[in-house]
């Protein structure tokens, strides 16, 4: 079997390998983020500033649920990428099939834990009566879509793991459109609310899976699916969760930290809450470029040690880590710059702008704090050695943020003070990593953690 649409990065210029890998991951991201982008426009536009709340109350929790699945859905990725790195195809499909088999369990479990649970946490998050309504319904929508979401997520994820990062940017383009166009007809024509948006967005991603797995079962290459050999190998779903479910571990406790962020943001009320959640939905947009690149180090790592090349596997690393940093001082300092007018693309309301942009203007210049620690994270991820990360972003980004938001906010009833938790635990983060990348033998962790 031929290996046509797959990227071998264990040789060849490294800054193109990653360049070339990261850039159709980039353009994917940014037509994934569109599904947020365009949910807050039609809404806030279209039906008002409450709709736009009660959507932006929702992103915290959600990622709270659903980030625990995609991280060990990463995990998946990192074993087929170094399986494939060692040239292993047999070991290669047994990881696909296990992955898609864990996969559909897991979106049955995200569908009912979401649906079930998820309306109780909105009451503990202190989600304002006016848009608590809007906000169960649409989350409800969301949720009964969820096995979308995962199953494109590991499509995606066999795609890059065997270097093809091309096929998911071409998916995400067309459900992207249709987003867009299903979202101005049931939300702008139809008039549907916030309902009209859930459901055009469960539409498009389904397209998504729909058109990755037809690819999947009909390329002529390792990576190639059948149906009939779907299954849960135990040894290699034993080795998926061993490095995937630190980094779900990892996303749950900074989706758990976020919920808090989000309940101390309620209490400010709703022009606060749509303020806050159209700098998160801008954001989502200004760190597309610092997660792609942090995927792409995930799979060059993965396949270059996997295949023993550890000097190639160090100045990889050392590329990307540099790269990170350019990246998002640039995103920084334009977004420092635009941010009012940035937010007043997603609403027109004078308060909510203001809390957006004071939100953005206190984040926007450690965007490479933020950066770097993705990096380091993608790294040690793709090196076998999840745990790391997953301790980290505990410590800093879930328990320390928790801490001096519960702390300053009893103090100092100012908003700013619940948005200066991200710098100071980005860099908090940041300054562990890059001691731990110095001192450790993390080149070897993959080794370790499979001898």
């Amino acid at each position: 079997m031929g290996n046509s649409g797959t990227n071998l990065m264990t040789e060849g210029k490294i800054s193109s390998k990653i360049i070339q890998f990261a850039l159709p991951i980039f353009w994917g991201n940014l037509f994934q983020q569109l599904y947020s982008l365009v949910d807050g426009l039609v809404v806030g536009n279209f039906v008002g500033m409450e709709a736009l709340a009660a959507i932006s109350s929702t992103g915290s929790l959600t990622f709270l649920i659903i980030g625990l699945f995609n991280g060990i859905f990463m995990g998946s990725s990192v074993v087929i990428s170094k399986y494939f790195g060692a040239g292993d195809d047999e070991k290669v499909s047994k990881a696909i099939h296990t992955d898609i088999g864990f996969a559909l369990i897991c979106g049955v479990l995200m569908t009912l834990l979401g649906i079930f649970v998820a309306p109780s946490i909105l009451r503990l998050m202190k989600t304002p009566d006016e848009i608590f309504d809007l906000a169960n319904q649409y989350l409800t929508l969301h949720f009964a879509g969820i096995m979308t979401i995962a199953l494109y997520n590991t499509a995606s994820g066999i795609f890059q793991a065997v270097g093809d990062s091309k096929h998911p940017l071409y998916y995400l383009i067309i459900s992207s459109v249709s987003n867009i166009v299903l979202d101005v007809l049931f939300v702008g024509v139809f008039h549907w609310g916030v309902a009209g948006a859930a459901v055009a967005t469960i539409i498009a991603q389904l397209l998504s899976v729909i058109l990755s797995f037809w690819k999947l079962m009909h390329i002529d290459a390792v990576h190639k699916v059948s149906l009939g050999k779907i299954c849960l190998d135990k040894e290699i779903l034993k080795e998926i969760i061993g490095i995937g479910l630190p980094s779900g571990v990892q996303n749950s406790v900074i989706g758990f930290a976020n919920v808090i962020v989000q309940a101390n943001i309620n209490i400010f009320g709703a022009a606060a809450v749509a303020g806050y959640g159209a700098s998160a939905r801008l954001e989502g947009f200004v760190f597309i470029p610092i997660t792609s690149l942090a995927l792409a180090m995930s799979t060059y790592e993965g396949q270059n040690l996997g295949a023993r090349n550890y000097e190639r596997a160090k100045k990889g690393a050392d590329f990307g880590i540099i790269s990170s940093i350019v990246l998002a001082e640039t995103i920084g300092i334009i977004t420092f710059i635009l941010a009012p007018q940035l937010i007043e693309l997603f609403t027109t309301d004078p308060d909510a702008v203001a809390v957006g942009a004071l939100k953005n203007r206190t984040t926007a210049l450690f965007y490479f704090a933020l950066a770097l620690s993705h990096c380091f994270a993608g790294i040690l991820r793709g090196a076998g050695k999840s745990k790391v990360p997953m301790f980290v972003m505990l410590g800093t980004w879930c328990i320390f943020r928790v801490l001096y938001i519960e702390i300053a906010t009893y103090f100092i009833k100012d908003i700013v003070v619940v948005f200066w938790a991200y710098p100071i635990t980005w860099i908090m983060s940041t300054v562990i990593f890059f001691i731990y990348y110095l001192k450790s033998d993390w080149l070897h962790g993959f080794e370790k953690h499979t001898r």
